[in-house]
């Protein structure tokens, strides 16, 4: 049952994002069905590092439920160990040094909409460097469209 004041994710993302300093968010539609956009996007060990232009690998170490903790390696060498949430159309992962939120719904027309957030934290706050940012999320988004349509 849902409720007429239930936000979808793409929606939560950017209510989650907004109460982030510095964060940003790259929204697009794809034209793919949700099944086959979150496919992609939830296979964290998986497609997750081919899409996200700076993460290398990602294992997954936990999973209760929709709660994960993995570990992440960037592509400079740089670990990450991550705790949070992943459900169909929502991930909220964080570590001390990295946020990353995303989300996808579907589209009337049959394709999905399709929201990234995250960055590197400023340290010891609940904020994201903003410094190139916007561009990291546009090129996983561009390599997301890509991937989805392979």
């Amino acid at each position: 049952m849902t409720s007429a004041h239930e936000v979808d994710p793409v929606a939560r993302l950017r209510i989650m994002a907004a109460g982030v300093p510095g964060a940003r968010v790259v929204e697009a539609t794809l034209p793919a069905p949700l099944e086959a956009v979150w496919a992609v996007m939830s296979d964290l060990e998986g497609e997750f590092g081919r899409f996200q232009p700076d993460m290398r690998t990602v294992r997954v170490l936990r999973v209760t439920g929709d709660r994960v903790e993995a570990l992440a390696r960037s592509k400079y060498g740089l670990r990450a160990h991550f705790r949070g949430v992943l459900r169909p159309g929502w991930c909220w992962l964080q570590s001390r040094f990295l946020i990353i939120g995303m989300a996808a719904a579907p589209t009337p027309g049959g394709g999905t909409r399709v929201a990234l957030t995250g960055g590197v934290r400023v340290p010891g706050r609940a904020a994201i460097v903003p410094l190139g940012a916007e561009r990291e999320l546009r090129v996983a988004m561009a390599r997301l469209a890509g991937r989805v349509s392979a």
